[in-house]
């Protein structure tokens, strides 16, 4: 199966693909340097969203000065 990126930087999945994963909304993007990885993300992972924030080194006080700064904006 192929998939061509717009001129957007978006992926339409192909449909083959995505019938696996209905009602999911959300996938985890990563990469190997060599691979584009998707990992689904169901609503209810909540804790599987916490790890994923830590691992990336985000914790509630980045959170905080994130919406403080978005909302200086406005």
């Amino acid at each position: 199966m192929l998939a061509k990126k717009t001129s957007k930087n978006q992926i339409t999945l192909p449909k083959n693909v995505v019938t696996h994963f209905s009602g999911v909304e959300y996938f985890d993007v990563s990469t190997d340097g060599e691979c584009i990885v998707l990992r689904p993300l169901q609503r209810s992972r909540a804790d599987e969203v916490r790890a994923r924030l830590e691992q990336l080194g985000i914790d509630e006080q980045d959170v905080t000065a994130a919406v403080l700064w978005a909302r200086k904006g406005k």
